[in-house]
C-alpha cells in the first residue's frame, strides 16, 4: 500500500472509529484551533513500536490541505497532506512510518509551510500500556526498596517512561486532556516523583524486567486512576454486551473539567482511546478491587473483563490500520489479599480473582486468548502505610508478570513451565473417602491448609450456593505432582453424602507471605485459587 493510499484508509479509519459523539462535543465551537504541531503524546525521548509493525505519527495543520514533509534520520522522508478530520475546522495530518527494527535514537521532523517540528532521542522497541486502578498508580517512591529502585533507574537508558494526566470526559476524545509527565530518560526523578503522581511501580519494574531479558528499548505508558472499576476504562458497546445498564448518553451528557471518573466509559474515553492510532505491542492492568466491592457489578465482572479486552484489541488494530495485533497480548494482576480478616471473608475478592479469568481459573485459555497473570494472593502487607489493600512488594507482582509475558506475549517456552500449577485431574479414590488432585507442574507445598469441600445429599446438578457449608480440609499426603485429601469424617458416605465441590484459597486473604500450600517446584510461583464443582 503506498504512503498516499495509506493516508485515504487512515482519514476513513479515523472518522469510523471516533464516531458522532466526538463531532457532536467539538461541533459546539469549544476547542481552539490547533497549529502546526505533533499529536500531545509524541515527544523527545519516546519509544515507537518496532518492526514488523509499522506505526503512525500525527499531528495538527495550520490550515486543510497543507503539504506536510515526514523525515526521520537515515530512512528518508514521506510527503502527506492535512485534512479535515472528525473535529470541525481542526485540520490534522498523519504518517505511517516505514517499519524500522529496534534500536536508535532517531530524529523525527515535520516541515510544512509553518515551519518545522521535531522529535529527538527516538527509539524503537516494544509500547507497552500499563493501566487501571490504584494498584497500577502506585508509584516507585511508594514500594519497597525506593531509593535503590531510584538509583537504578538510570541504568536503563533503553526503558523510556510516559504519565497520563488524570481525567474523564463522557465523549471520545482523540488527543489526551494532560500528561503528567512527558516522555522522560529514566532518572531517580523521572522514576521516583511523588506519591500517586508518577511513576507507575508495576509498570516500571514489569519493564526493566522485561527489558533485561529481550535487550532492546521497552516503551511504557502509565495510565492509570485509583479507585475506579472497570466499567469506567469500557468503551459503551462492551457495557450494552454485559447487560451493564449504567451506561451513558453522550448526546444528554453536559461536558465539566470534573468527570466523575467511575462513571460508564470516561476513562476510557479520556485515557485509552486516544492512543488508539499509536501502535503498541501490548498491555498491562492492575484492576478489580473496586468491583470486588458492593454496590458493584461484581457478578459481571466474568463478562466486562474479557470484553474490554476484546475491544481494545479490536480497536487498537483497526486505529493502528491493522498495525497492532488483533490479538496483542494482555496481562494482569491476580488481586492481591487486602485486610488481616479477610481469611474469613469469601466474598468479593475470591469472587474478583475467579472472575479475572473468565471463570476458567487460568490463562491463557478458550475465552482469554493470549492472555497472562501474576497470581499475587499470597503477597500480604498488612503493615503498608498506604493502606493494605496497597501491598509495597511490587517487585514480585512484576516479575511474576514479566514471567508470564516472556511465556505467552513473547512465546519463549522455557518460561512456560514456570507459571503456578493447576489442577488437571480430581479423583475420589473409592471407600477411602479421599480426593486426589493431580496437577500440571511439579509442586512444592509450603503448608497443609488452604482446601475446603462441601458435600451434599447424592449427586446434585446445581452449584453450592451462600447457604453452602465448606470444611477446611488439610492436604494429609501428597507426591511431585499431586495432593491428596482426606474426605471420610466430612461426607459420609454411608448416608449417600458425597463432594459435591472442592476450593482452594478462596479468601481475601488467603495465607501469610509466600505460605500458601502449593507451589511450582521450579520457580516458586504460587498456584492460582480455583473452585470445582460436581462431577470430581
Amino acid at each position: 500500500m503506498t504512503v498516499e493510499m495509506e493516508s485515504v484508509v487512515w482519514k476513513f479509519m479515523w472518522t469510523v472509529i471516533c464516531g458522532t459523539a466526538l463531532a457532536a462535543y467539538y461541533g459546539k465551537g469549544t476547542t481552539a484551533q490547533k497549529l502546526f504541531a505533533f499529536a500531545s503524546y509524541y515527544g523527545d525521548h519516546m519509544v515507537l513500536q518496532k518492526a514488523p509493525q509499522k506505526t503512525t505519527i500525527w499531528g495538527y495543520a495550520a490550515k486543510d490541505g497543507e503539504t506536510i514533509t515526514l523525515s526521520i534520520t537515515g530512512k528518508g522522508q514521506v510527503t502527506t497532506a492535512s485534512f479535515i478530520g472528525p473535529i470541525p475546522s481542526t485540520p490534522v495530518w498523519s504518517v505511517q512510518l516505514p517499519a524500522i527494527d529496534a534500536g536508535g535514537p532517531y530524529n523525527i521532523t515535520a516541515t510544512s509551510n509553518e515551519g518545522s517540528i521535531s522529535l529527538t532521542d527516538v527509539l524503537f522497541g516494544d509500547v507497552w500500556i500499563c493501566s487501571g486502578q490504584s494498584n497500577m498508580q502506585f508509584t516507585v517512591s511508594m514500594g519497597l526498596n525506593a531509593t535503590e529502585e531510584e538509583l537504578d533507574a538510570a541504568n536503563h537508558p533503553n526503558i523510556r517512561v510516559f504519565t497520563v494526566a488524570l481525567g474523564g470526559s463522557p465523549f471520545e476524545e482523540y488527543d489526551l486532556l494532560g500528561i503528567s509527565e512527558p516522555w522522560s530518560v529514566p532518572s531517580a526523578d523521572s522514576i521516583g516523583g511523588s506519591p500517586w503522581s508518577y511513576f507507575s511501580a508495576v509498570c516500571w519494574l514489569y519493564g526493566k524486567y522485561l527489558s533485561a531479558k529481550l535487550n532492546y528499548p521497552i516503551g511504557l505508558v502509565a495510565s492509570s486512576y485509583g479507585g475506579t472499576r472497570v466499567e469506567a476504562w469500557s468503551a459503551p458497546n462492551v457495557l450494552k454486551k454485559c447487560g451493564v445498564s449504567d451506561t451513558a448518553d453522550v448526546n444528554d451528557a453536559i461536558y465539566v473539567s470534573d468527570v466523575d471518573p467511575n462513571a460508564a466509559s470516561v476513562l476510557w474515553n479520556a485515557m485509552i482511546r486516544p492512543f488508539l492510532n499509536m501502535t503498541i505491542y501490548g498491555a498491562i492492568w492492575y484492576q478489580g478491587e473496586s468491583n470486588a466491592t458492593p454496590p458493584t457489578t461484581m457478578n459481571q465482572y466474568n463478562c466486562t473483563f474479557p470484553a474490554m479486552i476484546d475491544d481494545w484489541r479490536d480497536r487498537f488494530h483497526r486505529g493502528s490500520l491493522g498495525q497492532t495485533d488483533p490479538l496483542f497480548p494482555f496481562g494482569f494482576v491476580q488481586l492481591a489479599p487486602w485486610r488481616h480478616m479477610g481469611y474469613f471473608d469469601t466474598k468479593g475478592f475470591p469472587d474478583i480473582r475467579w472472575h479475572q479469568t473468565a471463570d476458567y481459573g487460568y490463562v491463557p485459555n478458550d475465552r482469554m486468548k493470549n492472555t497472562f497473570m501474576a497470581v499475587t494472593m499470597d503477597l500480604p502487607d498488612f503493615s503498608s502505610p498506604w493502606q493494605s489493600i496497597h501491598p509495597r512488594d511490587k517487585q514480585d507482582v512484576s516479575m511474576r508478570l514479566c514471567t508470564a509475558a516472556l511465556a505467552v506475549a513473547y512465546n519463549q517456552t522455557q518460561y512456560s513451565t514456570l507459571s503456578g500449577p493447576f489442577p488437571t485431574s480430581f479423583t475420589v479414590l473409592g471407600e477411602a473417602g479421599t480426593v486426589e488432585i493431580t496437577y500440571d507442574k511439579a509442586l512444592e507445598i509450603r503448608s497443609k491448609s488452604g482446601f475446603e469441600v462441601t458435600c451434599s445429599q447424592g449427586y446434585s446438578s446445581s452449584a453450592p450456593d451462600d447457604s453452602s457449608l465448606w470444611f477446611p480440609l488439610p492436604i494429609s499426603s501428597h507426591d511431585s505432582t499431586s495432593v491428596t485429601l482426606n474426605t471420610r469424617y466430612l461426607c459420609v458416605r454411608s448416608r449417600d453424602m458425597v463432594v459435591s465441590a472442592i476450593r482452594y484459597a478462596w479468601r481475601e486473604s488467603p495465607c501469610p507471605f509466600k505460605q500458601c500450600a502449593v507451589y511450582n517446584n521450579e520457580s516458586g510461583y504460587p498456584a492460582p485459587p480455583f473452585i470445582r464443582y460436581v462431577g470430581l
